[in-house]
C-alpha cells in the first residue's frame, strides 16, 4: 500500500468509515491516548458517543451517554452499553464506544468483555496503559493483557512521544501510584508518533507509522530524524522476530552491572594480555607424538 493509501486508511479508521469493530490504543506515561481519543471525537461529531469511565471523574461534553464503570461487573457494563446504544441511535447509526482504560478488567474477563461489547452498529475504541501495574491472574501461565488485547483487536494504535526521553524510576513509580501523566517537554505533546497495525479480513497485518499532529488533525508518514531516534533506540528491533529483542530500563541496568569473567582474567594476567589455558582431564585422548594436538 502506498503512502497516500496508508494516510487514507488511518483517516477512514478514525472516522469510523473503515470496518474495525475493536480498536485498541496502547499508551504510556510518556504519551497518553488523550489526543488520539479527541481525534476520534472530532471526526465522529455526527455519531453517538458512549463513554465508559474507569478513570474519568467528570462526564465529557461530547459524550452522548456516560457510564460510570466503578463498582460495576463487566457483564453489567456490557448491559448498560447495549441499553444506551439502543436509546441514542436505535441501531441505525454507527455508535462510537470510548473506554478510557481496560487496565481495571481482569485478564480472565478481558476477551469475554470486549467480545460481548461488539455489535454491528458499535465501534469500540479502548485504551490500555502499558506502564500501569497489571492485575494478577488467577490462572497459571495465562497470557498477559497486552497479548490478549493485541490478538483480538482488529486495529491497534501505539502512541509514543516523538522525542526519546527516559522517565526516572522514582518518578515513574510515583506517577503509576497516582495514575497521573508526567508533564515534561516532549512528553504528552500534541505531536506524537503513532504506529498503526490494521488486520485485513484475509488475516494479513498492515503496519504503518505516522506523525500525528492533534492541533492540525493530520496524520503524516513518519520520518526518522536526529530528534526522533536516540543512540540506544531499540525500536528497529521490533517485529523482526517472534522473540523479544528489546530491553527495558531495569534490564539495561542489570546488564551494565554484570561482571564479565574475561575482565577478571585480564586483571589476573596483568599486562601479559590474554591467554588460552587448557586443563587436561582424565578422559582426554592426547597423543604426545602428534605436534598438532599440542594445545600450547
Amino acid at each position: 500500500m502506498s503512502v497516500q493509501n496508508a494516510t487514507v486508511l488511518v483517516s477512514r479508521l478514525v472516522s469510523l468509515k473503515e470496518a474495525s469493530p475493536f480498536v485498541l490504543v496502547l499508551d504510556s506515561l510518556q504519551q497518553s491516548s488523550y489526543y488520539l481519543f479527541q481525534e476520534f471525537v472530532h471526526r465522529c461529531s455526527n455519531n453517538p458517543i458512549i463513554y465508559l469511565s474507569y478513570e474519568t471523574t467528570n462526564r465529557p461534553s461530547y459524550a452522548t451517554a456516560f457510564v460510570d464503570c466503578a463498582g460495576l461487573l463487566p457483564r453489567e457494563v456490557v448491559a448498560a452499553v447495549h441499553k444506551e446504544a439502543k436509546s441514542v441511535a436505535g441501531g441505525q447509526t454507527k455508535t462510537l464506544v470510548l473506554i478510557d482504560s481496560l487496565n481495571y478488567i481482569a485478564n480472565e474477563e478481558l476477551t469475554q468483555f470486549v467480545s460481548s461489547l461488539i455489535q454491528p452498529s458499535l465501534t469500540v475504541v479502548a485504551s490500555y496503559h502499558t506502564n500501569s501495574p497489571q492485575l494478577a491472574s488467577t490462572i497459571a501461565n495465562y497470557p498477559g493483557p497486552v497479548s490478549l488485547l493485541t490478538y483480538i483487536a482488529s486495529s491497534i494504535f501505539e502512541v509514543e512521544p516523538l522525542t526519546h526521553q527516559r522517565i526516572d524510576d522514582e518518578l515513574l513509580e510515583a506517577k503509576i501510584e497516582r495514575l497521573e501523566f508526567p508533564i515534561r517537554a516532549g512528553l504528552n505533546d500534541t505531536r506524537s508518533k503513532v504506529t498503526l497495525t490494521n488486520r485485513r479480513k484475509s488475516g494479513r497485518s498492515l503496519i504503518y507509522t505516522f506523525t500525528f499532529d492533534a492541533s492540525k488533525h493530520e496524520f503524516e508518514p513518519f520520518k526518522v530524524t536526529e530528534d526522533t531516534i536516540g543512540p540506544e533506540d531499540e525500536s528497529l528491533l521490533k517485529d523482526l522476530t517472534t522473540f523479544n529483542l528489546t530491553t527495558n530500563s531495569k534490564q539495561r541496568l542489570a546488564r551494565e552491572q554484570v561482571e564479565l569473567p574475561f575482565m577478571e582474567a585480564q586483571e589476573a594476567l596483568g599486562s601479559a594480555g590474554g591467554a588460552i589455558v587448557y586443563e587436561f582431564e582424565k578422559d582426554d585422548d592426547y597423543d604426545e607424538e602428534d605436534p598438532y594436538e599440542d594445545p600450547f
